[in-house]
């Protein structure tokens, strides 16, 4: 059924046109097959070399409209700070107890902050951490003290953004239930971002393409011209 529903919503994209930002959103929501409230994601490919280390785009990202979606984070810390994030509104929080809890399998959280002293703890689990994005990271703001602080920050939609190792940002801008508006201004947070963090070394294009797509639902080609500061093509 759904190979019948993703054929039937493919017809209305046109392979072969690059829409409007607004023209693509509209689409995306209306060519989601799936019942849930799919994923709105983004993929940007940049003119850069992450294999150079000031090429390599990472950072955070607090979306106007949030990502449509609650944030699950937990809180590796001694208990004076595992109660602060609580109160927070963490999910979990502690120190040796959500280690074990965690390689043993847990991974019911989206997001993940520790204090410093608890990084060498956290070390035991990078395996697992690590590949799902998961891993507390000082410049990211996910290693401090202020740990009630980055729980309601990333439980208010502030998300990591990163390049991968062929040149392409991928990110989910919000759900298909958000509006057209919302969704619009999202992609633009993310896109004057991406602008904003241009490196210095990289030559030609910066934004090369720039695709829509929902979750199991088609890719839609935008017109680049938006993300380079120039007016939408029609």
């Amino acid at each position: 059924m759904a190979g019948k529903k993703y054929r039937e919503f493919q017809k209305k994209v046109d392979s072969e046109k690059q829409y409007s930002l607004e023209e693509a959103v509209a689409l995306a929501k209306s060519t989601s097959p799936s019942k849930f409230d799919a994923s709105v994601d983004i993929a940007v490919r940049l003119g850069v070399d992450p294999k150079q280390a000031d090429q390599n785009i990472r950072g955070m990202i607090k979306l106007p409209h949030g990502g449509g979606k609650e944030v699950r984070v937990v809180v590796f810390a001694k208990p004076d700070k595992a109660a602060e994030a609580t109160k927070a509104g963490a999910v979990d929080a502690g120190d040796d107890e959500l280690v074990k809890k965690i390689s043993e399998g847990w991974l019911e959280f989206d997001a993940a902050v520790a204090t410093p002293d608890m990084m060498g703890k956290v070390g035991r689990i990078g395996k697992i951490l690590g590949p799902r994005g998961l891993m507390p990271n000082p410049k990211l703001g996910t290693v401090t003290m202020d740990v009630a602080g980055a729980v309601s920050e990333l439980r208010s939609g502030k998300r990591e953004y990163k390049v991968d190792k062929a040149g392409i940002v991928h990110f989910s801008v919000g759900r298909v239930s958000m509006s057209v508006e919302q969704l619009h201004d999202n992609v633009m947070a993310l896109i004057d971002l991406l602008n904003k963090v241009k490196p210095a070394s990289a030559k030609g294009i910066y934004v090369k393409t720039v695709s829509l797509t929902t979750t199991m639902g088609p890719g839609i080609r935008l017109n680049p011209a938006f993300a380079r500061g120039v007016a939408e093509a029609a």
